[in-house]
């Protein structure tokens, strides 16, 4: 049995998005270079959002979530606008790593799988 694959938004090298049966795969969301960990972060996050919404759903529906800081050292900054940002009840799982990202200009990138 073969199911249909739907890309959102393509481009020659990644999609935002990609729907293969009930479940979503987002490309790594950044914010705006420049920002602070807690601006990136809401940014990313909307990001996040806004993607999900064009794949009919929504955060509620998150399975997993990976997010990269480039510095592990502002984790309870980017949490604070975590925490506020996931609903209660509906947490996913998650992993946070340290890593160098595409630039130095960015602090944190996410990455979430999501149910339609």
């Amino acid at each position: 049995m073969k199911t249909d694959i739907t890309r959102i938004a393509p481009g020659p090298r990644m999609s935002e998005a990609v729907v293969h049966g009930n479940t979503v795969y987002l490309a790594g969301q950044v914010g705006n270079p420049g920002g602070s960990v807690t601006q990136q972060t809401h940014d990313a996050l909307a990001e996040v959002d806004r993607i999900l919404a064009l794949a009919g759903s929504d955060k509620t529906r998150i399975l997993s979530a990976q997010i990269w800081l480039a510095d592990i050292a502002t984790f309870a900054e980017m949490n604070a606008v975590w925490d506020a940002w996931v609903p209660q009840g509906h947490t996913p799982a998650r992993a946070t790593g340290e890593s160098r990202l595409a630039t130095p200009d960015y602090l944190v990138e996410v990455i979430v799988i999501a149910a339609v």
